[in-house]
């Protein structure tokens, strides 16, 4: 931006920065769901995913897990991508019905985002244009990796008419907010501050040790169709939507303790449950494609 712009432009743009997240797990979240899948890639999908990140990450996935959020503004077709709306109240979930934009155009969700990047990764590249393939593979690395989180944020699967709580403004304790920014990021927070010490690396060790083995391969080892399969995510997600998140949380109501304690476990078995599949998902497209990995 010049140092000529309008007033105007600058103002617009600071208004956008500060904007809440509303796209997704807040940056925390896809954080916690990078790093613990990472714990759980092979020897041959790590090292795909470490050649394909931008030189910016280091080599760690989790640094640029919350990438399609910071770039939603620039990319505003990928928008409808983080999220499913479901008809009002029904408390299901349904590709062909549900998996399309706000004005109809089919594929354009979170579950179809998936399986669009996951058939992108798994695609033989063209060595005649290496660069560019790698540009489009690590993009297509990084939306997947943040929608596979994305998909199971419960109200990332909510209601149309409250567009996944978007528009369900109440408090959380003192400060007002709207309910689906409090699964994106509050209840993290607060947990965070409660009971973690305000440090990440605890929050995600302890996670963590609650994954057991029999978790772990339960996430790792569905019966999907192919290599991916987002559908019964999603249909988690409404699940829980419609179970823990909707309810008790009407317009104008104050969440507090019991809101929070009740539904810290669900938080973060889904942040579990993101990772471990994502990892399973990722082990899944470069145990087959291994000539990526060795660019």
């Amino acid at each position: 931006m010049g140092f000529f712009e309008p007033w105007w432009i600058m103002r617009v743009f600071i208004v956008l920065l500060m904007a809440p997240r509303i796209h997704g797990w807040g940056k925390e979240g896809h954080y916690v769901v990078c790093k613990i899948a990472e714990n759980y890639l092979t020897e041959d999908a790590l090292a795909a995913v470490k050649a394909l990140l931008p030189d910016r990450a280091e080599g760690d996935l989790a640094a640029v897990c919350s990438w399609p959020d910071e770039i939603r503004f620039h990319y505003r077709w990928s928008s409808p991508l983080h999220y499913i709306d479901t008809p009002d109240f029904r408390c299901n979930y349904q590709y062909c019905r549900d998996c399309h934009d706000s004005v109809g155009r089919k594929d354009r969700c979170v579950t179809g985002a998936i399986y669009n990047y996951t058939m992108q990764l798994m695609q033989e590249h063209d060595d005649t244009d290496l660069s560019a393939v790698k540009y489009n593979l690590t993009e297509a690395l990084m939306f997947l990796s943040h929608f596979v989180g994305d998909v199971h944020q419960p109200l990332h699967v909510g209601f149309t008419g409250d567009e996944g709580g978007n528009t369900i403004i109440i408090r959380w304790y003192r400060r007002k907010t709207n309910l689906h920014h409090v699964w994106d990021t509050m209840i993290i927070e607060s947990a965070l501050k409660t009971f973690y010490n305000s440090d990440l690396t605890t929050m995600i060790k302890s996670i963590q040790n609650n994954i057991t083995d029999a978790f772990a391969d339960e996430c790792s080892s569905e019966n999907c169709k192919g290599t991916v399969c987002p559908d019964p995510y999603a249909t988690e997600s409404i699940n829980l939507a419609c179970k823990f998140a909707y309810r008790n949380a009407t317009p104008g109501s104050t969440l507090g303790d019991d809101y929070f304690l009740s539904r810290l476990p669900v938080v973060e078995r889904r942040l579990a449950q993101s990772g471990v599949r994502l990892a399973a998902l990722l082990n899944r497209i470069f145990s087959k494609h291994k000539s990526i990995a060795s660019e």
